[in-house]
C-alpha cells in the first residue's frame, strides 16, 4: 500500500477524531492538537486537517492553515522583486505540522505538506495568497521545509516562504 493510500487527510471532526493519544515528540504540538485545535476550528482562526488510517479515528498527523500577511520587505529578496510594491502581501500560514512518533519517517510529513499546498493553491484562486509561510519549530523542521523548496526569510531563518506560483506550476 502506498503512503498516499495508507492515510486519509480530512478536516478535524471533534466528535470523531481521537486526539488524546497523539504524540509527535514535541509537547507543544501534542498539547495544541489535544487541547486547542478544536477551539481554533470553532472560532475560525485555524483550519485543522488530520491524517488517519482510512475510517479510523486515531490521529497520526495534522497541520493547520490560516490566512495571514507578511511585510513585503521581510520576504527573501528574490521574492520581493516578483510582487507588487504593497507594504504587506497576503499569504497562507501553515501554523503547525506534526506526525505521530509511530509513523515518523514513513512519508506522512511530505504527504501532509503536499495536501496543505494543494488546499492553499485551490483557495488562492478565490482568496489571494502570494505563497505559503511556515514558522519552523526547530532547525530540523526548517530543513524539512527547505527540502521542498521553501526559502528562509533573511532576518528569521526559521520563517520560510514558498511562492504560490511554485506550487501552482508544480500542479
Amino acid at each position: 500500500m502506498s503512503t498516499k493510500t495508507a492515510f486519509a487527510i480530512l478536516p478535524l471532526d471533534r466528535a470523531f477524531h481521537d486526539r488524546a493519544a497523539f504524540a509527535c515528540g514535541t509537547e507543544s504540538l501534542d498539547r495544541y492538537l489535544r487541547e486547542q485545535a478544536g477551539q481554533d476550528v470553532k472560532r475560525r482562526v485555524a483550519a485543522v486537517f488530520v491524517a488517519t488510517r482510512p475510517r479510523e479515528p486515531h490521529v497520526l498527523g495534522y497541520y493547520t492553515l490560516a490566512q495571514a500577511s507578511v511585510l513585503l520587505g521581510a520576504l527573501p529578496a528574490g521574492q520581493q522583486k516578483r510582487l507588487p510594491r504593497y507594504p504587506a502581501v497576503p499569504v497562507t500560514l501553515i501554523g503547525r505540522l506534526a506526525v505521530h512518533e509511530e509513523v515518523q519517517r514513513a512519508g506522512l510529513g511530505a504527504l501532509l505538506l503536499g495536501d496543505a499546498c494543494r488546499r492553499a493553491a485551490s483557495v488562492s484562486r478565490q482568496v489571494a495568497s502570494a505563497g505559503l509561510v511556515v514558522d519552523a519549530i526547530d532547525d530540523r523542521a526548517a530543513a524539512f521545509y527547505e527540502n521542498f523548496g521553501f526559502l528562509a526569510f533573511p532576518v528569521s531563518p526559521r520563517r520560510l516562504f514558498l511562492p504560490m506560483n511554485a506550487i501552482l506550476d508544480a500542479g
